[in-house]
């Protein structure tokens, strides 16, 4: 048998992780700067991390939700506390689209309406009302399309009034990402969002705010949505919750009533899930992590800001799209095959998605800073010899 061939893989084999480092087969060493999709959150292999998930395998790693599990209450307590959410109620999954699909579907039970606006540039997961709210129509299968759901222009709040004035009573929830990471790091206007709010309240629409890769810290708040004082009813999480371990989670609003059966996982909030979570958290909490993603992102800002080809920085923490004068790949393949140096891009071609773990310092930041000074300047060498010949 063989893999079913649906990813573009680079030739590169990693077999080993430890802090914001990668090695592969032949011991070559990589500085981490994508941290798989921005899961990396507190590094690789961070020893209290490791400690916890090998401290909960001598003891249970799995049973299901038939039973109490004390690790599921420990982590919910500390989210809430940490995120500042401490009133919500906490359901676990295995993953980011599962998150989505679940506070969708818990938006929908809530107001018997079947209506979703989502935005232009969105990514909400790959499955199926996930995938129906993602601004991809590549994939987008025929099964998954359906005129319930309603895209809009991201961040127009004209076209967004337009838009409720014709379908507000029958629009159940609007899904929005704190910042858009696979649209190229698009930050939404604090008056987008607002206006948004006071729509849902006046329609009686809930407001998701999905945080899967913008939450965790990554922007410097807890959630990115934390900056502009606006208030969800949902929210969704993944990625950097479990460093690596898959876990998602939808933060929920007192006002949603539980019954049971409403929601249901069978790998949702396993042991090992919750140790690696709890992990994270103490992790992020004890080294002030959040601070550490906005010095680093200021500073890898103003090291990067005047070098060449490069037309906008859009940033909130460590979230950081660099958008070129061309296509990144080019960029983007000599970071990686020259410098050692693994970077991300986006659905924006001309943007170079950067996502180091929280915790990188500043000696790591300046190997990245270097080489992307070479790459660009480079570009211009090449260029100007090119126009002599």
């Amino acid at each position: 048998m063989n893999l079913f061939n649906v990813y573009p893989l680079f030739s590169i084999n990693p077999v080993k992780a430890q802090g914001s480092f990668l090695w592969d087969d032949q011991g070559q060493q990589y500085l981490d700067f994508y941290g798989g999709h921005a899961v990396i959150s507190i590094g690789h292999n961070h020893p209290h991390y490791q400690n916890a998930l090998k401290e909960q395998l001598g003891k249970i790693s799995f049973y299901s939700n038939s039973v109490q599990n004390g690790l599921q209450t420990e982590l919910a307590e500390k989210l809430g506390r940490i995120s500042g959410y401490e009133d919500y109620s906490l359901f676990l999954c295995n993953s980011g689209a599962e998150a989505n699909e679940n506070a969708l579907k818990l938006a929908s039970f809530h107001n018997g309406k079947s209506k979703v606006l989502y935005f232009s540039g969105s990514f909400h997961g790959r499955t199926s009302a996930a995938v129906s709210v993602t601004d991809n129509p590549k994939i987008v299968a025929p099964v998954n399309y359906d005129e319930r759901f309603i895209r809009s222009e991201w961040n127009n709040i004209e076209q967004l009034e337009d838009v409720f004035e014709k379908e507000g009573t029958e629009i159940s929830s609007v899904i929005i990402e704190g910042i858009q990471g696979v649209g190229g790091v698009m930050i939404p206007d604090a008056a987008f969002l607002t206006r948004i709010r006071e729509l849902c309240e006046h329609y009686g629409a809930v407001l998701i705010l999905d945080e899967v890769q913008s939450g965790y810290g990554r922007s410097g708040y807890f959630f990115a949505h934390k900056e502009y004082g606006v208030q969800p009813d949902l929210i969704t999480t993944a990625k950097g919750m479990g460093n690596g371990f898959p876990i998602g989670g939808v933060l929920i609003h007192p006002k949603f009533q539980a019954t049971n059966g409403l929601l249901g996982t069978t790998f949702g909030g396993n042991h090992l899930a919750c140790a690696a979570a709890i992990a994270v958290l103490d992790v992020m909490e004890d080294e002030n992590l959040m601070e550490n993603a906005s010095i680093m992102g200021d500073y890898i800002e103003e090291k990067i800001n005047m070098l060449p080809h490069i037309r906008s920085i859009r940033r909130k923490g460590l979230m950081i799209g660099i958008e070129l004068d061309r296509d990144c790949a080019e960029v983007r393949s000599r970071l990686l095959y020259d410098h050692y140096i693994f970077t991300g891009n986006s659905n924006d071609k001309a943007v170079l998605r950067i996502l180091p773990a929280l915790n990188i310092k500043k000696g790591e930041a300046d190997l990245f800073i270097g080489a992307l000074k070479t790459v660009l300047e480079g570009l211009t060498t090449e260029a100007t010899k090119a126009l002599t010949h």
